[in-house]
């Protein structure tokens, strides 16, 4: 569920919805809240840096012109092996911490409170939808034209185009809404617009900073001194884990980075749509979270986590998924040269 839950949403705003369900089965099942915390965590960091259409993925695909169904694809399976990580992070060493989930709610209260809840596929429709909707446009797109030249390809590239696919998904959201009169429609969809606008602003942000990065010579010196160490996907793992570390802000990081890679594609040998792919997921492995980071302190205050077991838990397992993810990566650019 929180590997599904991280494609569209930021992992910050995925934290705050799922976390009264991670303490409700962490009391229920008393199993320390930090163990709860950091896999849910992990989870969401995965897919929210390397699946589209997160808007810092989706970002990158625009900017290195990648084909953004084979990103979604890349991305869903190189993001594995980075959950898997977290789990095992956190059963090995959060579990070191204990953390009561101190809450009066269980699953049942839950239930108690929330009333019959929509059924597995229902809820997870308008996530799924748009990712099989953008993956459609992709395959209409080949130049083997699979649906032909017709109304057949121009539907799919017309309902595949991103901002339909979300648009979509947010009317079929919508049918999750049960017992809702309008104006409490009205009111959701009112908060919904209020909470993107931070969103909008960081990655409209992030994209003025890319380009005035683009427009200085940093590529150029770039190529003088890190091109002759024929670091490969190294590269774009390493400007992007400066930044994220020095920023705090992974969406920021992700479209500079991208940014900042752009006239050095071709030099690198990055020309292919695999190794534009690649390049993508080696930026979406940076790491790590930590302080000047708005998810660190997300998953701290959620998880009724002090600063210091914040570091070992949230700071550590972001730290193991970007080693893991770029360590894939790297095995993967061995194979599609």
């Amino acid at each position: 569920m929180v590997y599904i839950t991280g494609i569209p949403v930021f992992c910050d705003s995925g934290f705050v919805i799922l976390s009264p369900i991670s303490k409700a089965l962490a009391s229920r099942s008393k199993i320390s809240l930090a163990v709860m915390g950091t896999a849910l965590s992990g989870g969401l960091y995965a897919t929210h840096c390397l699946v589209p259409p997160t808007p810092g993925p989706i970002a990158m695909a625009g900017t290195l012109g990648a084909n953004l169904g084979l990103v979604i694809l890349v991305g869903l399976l190189v993001s594995i092996p980075s959950v898997i990580a977290s789990i095992i992070y956190a059963k090995k060493v959060a579990s070191k911490i204990y953390i009561d989930a101190n809450t009066e709610d269980n699953v049942d209260d839950l239930m108690d409170k929330y009333g019959k809840l929509p059924g597995a596929l229902h809820s997870f429709s308008p996530i799924l939808l748009p990712i099989v909707l953008i993956a459609l446009k992709s395959i209409a797109d080949f130049p083997s034209a699979p649906f032909g030249d017709g109304a057949v390809k121009t539907f799919f590239s017309f309902i595949g185009t991103p901002i339909i696919a979300l648009l979509l998904g947010i009317f079929l959201s919508m049918t999750l809404l049960t017992k809702v009169n309008k104006d409490e429609i009205l009111s959701i969809i009112s908060e919904g617009i209020v909470n993107s606008a931070s969103i909008l602003a960081i990655t409209g942000a992030g994209g003025s900073f890319g380009e005035i990065l683009k427009a200085l010579p940093i590529a150029d010196i770039l190529s003088s001194s890190l091109l002759q160490f024929n670091i490969g996907v190294f590269l774009p793992f390493i400007i992007a884990m400066l930044l994220k570390t020095a920023m705090g802000a992974s969406t920021v990081s992700m479209i500079v980075t991208s940014s900042m890679m752009l006239p050095l594609m071709g030099t690198l040998g990055f020309t292919s749509e695999i190794q534009k792919v690649l390049v993508i997921m080696a930026i979406g492995a940076m790491t790590v979270s930590h302080a000047n980071d708005s998810y660190f302190w997300v998953v701290s205050q959620f998880s009724n986590m002090t600063p210091q077991q914040a570091y070992k838990c949230q700071t550590g397992v972001t730290l193991v998924q970007g080693l893991t993810t770029i360590i894939i990566v790297f095995i993967l650019s061995l194979i599609f040269k």
